[in-house]
């Protein structure tokens, strides 16, 4: 290497470092006298705010795609008007891959306030239709658990090989809600009540009963066990305890570590990664999954430390809330090897599920607070964020007028 290309590499670390800190300062964080990163704040507005740049980047990277299908999707969502809560009675699809219900599921998933993953290896979603108009309800998605989580792991009581032999029946739910107005009708308690219910285990256990383990590489027969999810925005009021007809739904179990890769947006992300490959380091294009922690991670640590920062600026705090839905009765015990039986017995379909949970939230929720009504095909526009998508909802809109 010429000393040219030294002072090259050198003025680009010096830029690299600066812009990094100038992220974090800009985003609010502080340090501690020991030199941590500190959050501004660890409310629910905080984590909204911490995200908004990271959705943002979402939302015009498929600008594109949502001008182009969004508005011929707009019909599956319902306006206030069109729900009746006492008729609701919910549906569900598993959606296959390159068809209008794929297109339908990643519309909907843009309107979550935080932007949506994609999930690990194995992946199954799901619509929630509203059979009393047709409407979409909300969507679940399922996809391979962490290897290790620190609070999943140990309210199973399970060893490093107990987890490795069973973690193919226990899966994460890394999309779980409804969608407006059903959310204002506490539909998100009854989309997570579905995760126990005949339907989706017998859908789960038909796609993936000769399943191939990504960690093991064993030929393994899977069952759906057990589900975890992690709340959002902190602690959930929405998930917290959740039970149904003295079944219990989801219980909390804890809280994340506040590592991650958030609060390093897209471009600042896309800065390190580009530097580790000027520098031919494997980091940059290293993801296998099973390989270790999360790969953005793990390429923000190195590049941090090639340049020579504290990698624990990867640390942002921001602690979300761990939940453990027992699937099935005998979950735990199944998991840790003592039974070798799955017990189902218990498991509610979809339509009981429904029922129970129209008389326990939806209804009583829909008596007080009306809001619902006044819901919009306009607001659910405006709520993805998409400039050319609310210019071509508004020009149709004229057009169906002017006819």
């Amino acid at each position: 290497m010429t000393s040219g290309q030294v002072i090259q590499l050198s003025a680009r670390e010096a830029k690299l470092k600066r812009l990094v800190r100038k992220h974090l300062r800009e985003l609010g964080f502080t340090r501690d006298s020991d030199g941590r990163l500190l959050p501004p704040s660890l409310d629910k507005d905080s984590y909204r705010r911490f995200h908004a740049a990271q959705r943002q980047e979402k939302i015009e990277s498929s600008s594109k795609w949502i001008s182009k299908v969004g508005t011929d999707l707009l019909k599956h969502f319902a306006s206030g008007s069109e729900v009746v809560p006492e008729d609701i009675s919910p549906e569900l699809e598993l959606v296959y891959g390159s068809t209008w219900q794929s297109d339908l599921f990643r519309l909907a998933a843009l309107n979550w306030r935080v932007p949506v993953s994609d999930g690990y290896g194995r992946r199954i979603r799901f619509l929630v239709w509203d059979k009393s108009n047709n409407k979409l309800m909300g969507i679940i998605a399922l996809g391979d658990a962490v290897f290790s989580q620190k609070a999943r792991d140990e309210h199973i009581g399970w060893d490093h090989h107990q987890r490795a032999d069973a973690l193919v029946n226990l899966v994460d739910a890394y999309v779980l809600g409804s969608v407006p107005p059903y959310n204002m009708l506490l539909g998100g308690k009854l989309i997570a009540s579905m995760l126990r219910s005949r339907e989706l285990v017998d859908e789960f256990n038909e796609k993936y009963r000769y399943s191939v383990g990504l960690i093991s590489g064993k030929e393994k027969s899977a069952k759906l066990i057990a589900v975890t999810t992690s709340s959002a925005l902190g602690r959930s009021s929405v998930y917290n305890r959740l039970s149904l007809a003295g079944r219990k739904i989801l219980e909390p179990i804890g809280y994340t570590s506040g590592w991650g890769h958030f609060h390093f947006s897209g471009q600042v992300f896309d800065e390190l990664r580009s530097y580790l490959e000027s520098i031919d380091d494997s980091y940059a294009s290293g993801f296998e999954f099973g390989s270790g922690a999360n790969w953005k991670i793990r390429v923000i640590r190195r590049a941090l430390e090639r340049l020579g920062m504290e990698t624990r600026l990867t640390k942002h705090g921001f602690n979300r809330e761990v939940f453990f839905c027992p699937v099935a009765k005998n979950a735990i015990p199944y998991l840790l090897g003592k039974n070798k039986r799955a017990i189902y017995s218990d498991l509610p379909t979809i339509k009981e599920v429904g029922i129970s949970a129209k008389e326990r939230w939806i209804i009583p929720r829909s008596k007080w607070d009306n809001r619902f009504q006044a819901w919009q095909l306009s607001d659910f526009v405006t709520s993805i964020g998409s400039q050319d998508f609310e210019c071509k909802f508004v020009k149709l809109k004229k057009n169906a007028l002017g006819s």
